[in-house]
């Protein structure tokens, strides 16, 4: 059965193969093969996009930054057409970011895990999380999850 995946920044950066955010390609791009070969579902959250092309931007050589920055619009525009192998996540309207955003004291309250007791989750994260929430709503019989580098992220994985 395919599975649905959100993909986190992390894991996207290698799949792109962003110099100095690459150091896992290999392994991630061949785990991006075995589930595109299994069908699964991707999703590029909200976040993923931005802080994508965030670190694209802190790219030290112009030409990488213009070709890497080509490469995602090229990318996110695919997705925003259903096109595959990504699809964007719900884009969340005001109303609901606003909602987000209250919750975002609390979470930042919190230690990321109990191994990352100086950090709390960002809004970056946050968000990322709502939309696994809201795609595990809507996919109820679906197995649903974050695949990061980040174990705290990697966590959410309903099965």
């Amino acid at each position: 059965m395919s599975d649905i995946v959100l993909l986190d920044t992390s894991v996207y950066l290698n799949v792109l193969d962003v110099p100095g955010f690459n150091q896992d390609r290999q392994v991630i791009f061949n785990r991006f093969i075995e589930r595109v070969q299994n069908s699964d579902y991707f999703l590029l959250p909200m976040a993923t996009i931005w802080e994508t092309g965030d670190h694209i931007a802190d790219l030290p050589d112009g030409r990488l930054r213009r070709q890497f920055a080509g490469e995602l619009v090229k990318q996110v525009r695919q997705a925003f057409n259903n096109a595959a192998p990504f699809r964007t996540t719900y884009f969340p309207n005001s109303e609901v970011f606003l909602r987000w955003l209250a919750d975002f004291p609390e979470y930042a309250q919190r230690n990321k895990s109990d191994s990352q007791t100086r950090e709390g989750v960002s809004l970056s994260d946050l968000s990322i999380i709502k939309e696994w929430e809201e795609t595990c709503a809507r996919h109820t019989m679906s197995r649903v999850l974050i695949w990061s580098l980040d174990r705290d992220l990697a966590a959410y994985d309903r099965r």
